[in-house]
């Protein structure tokens, strides 16, 4: 077998050539999230326009993607987002991460523009490198019929990447499907609009095609299977794995609810009347009665324990979209006050075929129920917005463009965002730590960036949650460095003698790591994507929860968002 030798892929869309280059010494030991940002720093001038030429759309497998690693596979794609203005970086589960490892990829890195319209399929391949091919008959598809057609032309074995209507229409919303275990396009990379990105760059789908390709070069075998199987046992048989086996991201529902948490009425309460009906445990007795196709535990990735997905299926025994998830119960749910799981579940699949966030499009419709263009609780009248949308109506791309938008068009003051980008399921005035989060992330308002809800503090106390909310972020950018699902963090945490650095080591024969490298490595990420920031003309000014926050309280428990500027504007001394 050819030795493995890890090469980063330039694509230009304009002239349609592909460059295998060496990977520089400095991006040698950085992957994912980490690598993409020192990518966008060495190479992307901060001010550039997000859908113009000077913009690179980045893929990047973590550190430790490549051998089926539980929760372990996964692919950050990044770039200067249309929606923020800042560094973005979002990620997924499914095939593309794996994939581009085995075929040998560092770094994916689309530049350029395309002078002509239309839509192109890269396929690519080690035997053929690039091929481009007319996408006249997918343009204007919705990406599950999309993925259908490639599939049938490519074969079940392909990874694939690709965008919906949505991104054509370069919504700010926008992001990037991966096809799953299972060949359907249900693992969005969703936040901060790089789907437009990949639209502006002329691209409908890029397919990676690993035939022939290899797992990565392990320098020590044994060391690595050790390391291994400690972290594996240990994801196994930690609790919270148990529960997300059973219930995925719908264990959460009651959980936010108790904290008065749960985003209600455009963010205006913490709790949801009648919280049961969308509970975790009611949707797992609905998957669990319908039968199949149905499936209350689903693994997004080969090889994945925790299998933290699921297939929601109608009485109809049809699948109604996979998966379901609690951001989307949250955002297009309880946010919109609609109680049936069965409209939550039709209405992610029409904004998932779009290939839009739903986390952003349920915020910018609760701004639209705010503004009168909605009926509360009406999941026709949420349908056929999302039909505006589908049309490219004024309305549709202004509903597309997100929350922050939709405030602005609408002259609305409750706009849940930062940075211009919605918060995700967790109501910041009461837990407080994942508000320093939002605040103060260089991704925008991102629960994935930070979550300090399991934090054993008093969430309402606004003097205790600088640390707990610094700590869930160094982690989480280490975690995404490393290409870890958030899930997988409770294997990697409590796996003994740290594993992190025993399997980095044994991977790549790195025998100068410190033992806290997942945190250097977060350290060192987030210190890179505030420095783009800078560069963009991000100040303090922008690292604040909306004002409104500060002074309207949640009913429930009288609380407002008080972590004092003070503490929002040095989180992150001395790590820069």
């Amino acid at each position: 077998m050819a030795e493995y030798n890890p090469q980063i892929w330039r694509i230009n869309v304009r002239t349609q050539e592909l460059k295998r280059e060496p990977v520089p010494e400095t991006w040698q030991r950085l992957g994912g999230r980490g690598l993409l940002t020192r990518i966008m720093l060495d190479e992307v001038d901060a001010k550039c326009d997000p859908l113009g030429v000077k913009n690179k759309l980045i893929f990047a497998p973590g550190l430790l993607v490549g051998h089926m690693l539980s929760s372990t596979d996964r692919i950050s794609i990044g770039g200067k987002s249309p929606l923020t203005g800042g560094i973005k970086e979002a990620n997924a589960g499914g095939r593309t991460g794996l994939h581009m490892a085995h075929m040998g990829i560092k770094a994916l890195i689309i530049e350029d523009q395309p002078t002509e319209a239309g839509y192109w399929v890269l396929h690519l391949s080690l035997t053929d490198g690039a091929k481009w091919v007319k996408a006249d008959d997918l343009a204007g598809l919705g990406v599950y019929e999309t993925a259908a057609k490639l599939v049938a032309r490519y074969g079940d074995k392909v990874a694939i990447a690709l965008i919906g209507p949505g991104g054509e229409m370069r919504m700010k919303s926008a992001g990037i499907q991966n096809l799953d275990k299972d060949r359907i396009p249900s693992r969005i990379a969703a936040r901060g609009g790089l789907g437009a990105v990949m639209g502006a760059k002329g691209l409908k789908a890029v397919v990676f095609d690993h035939a022939g390709g290899q797992k990565p070069a392990i320098a020590d075998p044994e060391a690595f299977k050790i390391a291994q199987k400690d972290f594996t046992k240990s994801v196994m048989e930690h609790p919270q794995s148990i529960t997300y086996r059973d219930y995925g991201t719908q264990a959460m529902p009651q959980m936010t609810q108790h904290f008065s948490a749960l985003p209600t009425h455009n963010f205006s309460r913490g709790t949801f009347y009648d919280v049961e009906k969308i509970s975790g445990e009611t949707m797992r007795e609905f998957i669990l009665n319908r039968g199949k196709p149905s499936d209350p535990s689903h693994a997004c990735m080969a090889g994945c324990t925790i299998k933290c997905s699921n297939v929601f299926g109608g009485e109809d025994g049809k699948v109604i979209v996979s998966p379901l998830e609690y951001e989307t119960v949250g955002l297009m749910g309880t946010n919109l006050d609609i109680d049936s799981l069965d409209v939550i579940g039709r209405l992610n699949w029409h904004v998932n075929d779009l290939g839009l966030d739903t986390i952003e499009i349920g915020a910018a419709l609760g701004v639209a129920a705010e503004a009168g263009l909605m009926r509360w609780g009406n999941g026709d009248d949420a349908l056929k917005l999302i039909d505006e949308m589908r049309q490219g109506t004024k309305l549709g791309r202004k509903l597309g463009d997100g929350a922050a938008d939709m405030g602005d068009e609408y002259n609305i003051i409750h706009v849940p965002c930062v940075k211009r980008q919605a918060m995700s399921a967790y109501e910041p005035r009461s837990i407080k730590g994942t508000g320093v989060t939002y605040a103060t992330t260089p991704q925008g308002a991102d629960h994935t960036s930070g979550l300090t809800i399991r934090a054993q503090v008093n969430h309402l106390d606004p003097t205790v949650q600088r640390d707990v909310s610094l700590n869930a972020q160094l982690n989480m950018a280490g975690y995404d460095t490393l290409g870890a699902c958030i899930f997988a963090g409770f294997g990697y945490a409590t796996a003994p003698n740290g594993v992190v650095k025993r399997l980095l080591a044994a991977r790549y024969g790195w025998d100068d790591l410190p033992d806290n490298i997942l945190q250097e490595l977060g350290k060192q990420t987030i210190k890179m994507e505030r420095e783009f920031n800078r560069r963009a003309g991000f100040t303090a000014k922008d690292d604040r929860i909306p004002e409104w926050m500060t002074k309207e309280p949640i009913p429930e428990n009288g609380s407002v968002f008080d972590v004092s500027d003070e503490v929002l504007d040095h989180i992150y001394d001395g790590i820069e």
